[in-house]
């Protein structure tokens, strides 16, 4: 699948969920996806609770946070000493 198409599931509403990037017909923000992934959800897990949601679904949301993170300089929370 496309990037584009990807990212035709993630939406912006600011009547739905404060306007936070949310996937397409539902109110599953993208960076609540993020956080459960992070913490060790697996996506079958993830689609396992949310029956409606697809695997492309949770792929537009690491596709739509990667491509926020494009042109964004990171700066580690902890420095590293030589």
């Amino acid at each position: 699948m496309r990037d584009e198409q990807l990212l035709e599931r993630i939406t912006t509403n600011p009547k739905i969920m404060v306007g936070k990037p949310v996937i397409r017909g539902t109110r599953l923000t993208v960076e609540y996806i993020l956080n459960l992934l992070a913490h060790g959800a697996t996506v079958e897990e993830i689609l396992q609770e949310y029956k409606g949601l697809m695997r492309e679904d949770i792929q537009a949301c690491i596709l739509f946070a990667t491509k926020a993170l494009e042109n964004t300089t990171f700066m580690p929370l902890i420095m590293e000493s030589a």
